[in-house]
């Protein structure tokens, strides 16, 4: 990815006080994006007991299910590689919801602003993962054009080719990419193409303003993707 797509990335004619920009400036934006700093976070979260015990019935619902051990250890991989400043930027930013009651049954989502970021469902006993990223980053020409997928990259990504498929949804520049199996999905988080790719857009959608979703919070979930 060249400086000049991470720029346009962070850099947009917004007030600099939008979103994540109160807290990093472009030059760190792009470094953390490129994997070159670790950015110092908030020492203590801010927390609402109120909104932890909203959820805590649903979060012992998902503790009941046979996926829930590879959930959680999934979100502690994806919480501090893909999201910058966690504490510092926890629900007003970015969001994770358990157990969300949408016709497709996630088992947790992640958000920011009001995009759908990175999502996981039961699949059988094991879990697929669904994740929200710009099209341009998985295109072999790094255009936002449907016919020039890098789909022989995809395939590479996961443990077996036929884990993961893709989707376009609705928008410019947005792609899904659906992975199967919790193996598929900590080798597509260890590609550092798809982590470039995955913070770029995390970024983008964190530097909208504030989240949408900060009352479907569940901080118990919250609690197995900080860094520590």
């Amino acid at each position: 990815m060249t400086s000049t797509r991470i720029s346009q990335v962070v850099a947009t004619s917004r007030p600099r006080t939008t979103g994540v920009r109160q807290f990093l400036d472009l030059e760190q934006q792009r470094d953390w994006i490129e994997g070159k700093v670790d950015l110092p976070d908030a020492g203590d979260r801010l927390e609402s007991l109120e909104q932890r015990f909203k959820y805590v019935a649903r979060f012992e619902k998902l503790l009941s299910r046979p996926q829930a051990g590879e959930v959680l250890e999934i979100l502690g991989l994806y919480g501090p590689n893909c999201i910058p400043i966690l504490r510092k930027t926890e629900r007003y930013y970015w969001s994770v919801s358990c157990l969300p009651s949408t016709s497709d049954k996630p088992l947790v989502r992640v958000n920011a602003s009001w995009m759908e970021l990175f999502t996981l469902y039961a699949q059988g006993e094991d879990i697929r993962a669904r994740f929200i990223m710009h099209l341009s980053d998985f295109t072999t020409d790094r255009s936002a054009t449907p016919s020039r997928v890098d789909e022989p990259f995809l395939e590479q990504s996961v443990a077996l080719p036929d884990h993961v498929s893709y989707f376009f949804p609705r928008g410019a520049d947005i792609f899904g990419i659906n992975v199967r199996g919790s193996v598929s999905i900590r080798k597509f988080l260890t590609s550092r193409r798809v982590l470039r790719a995955i913070r770029t857009f995390n970024l983008t959608h964190m530097n909208r303003g504030r989240n949408a979703y900060q009352a479907s919070h569940c901080y118990s979930v919250a609690d197995y993707m900080q860094a520590d």
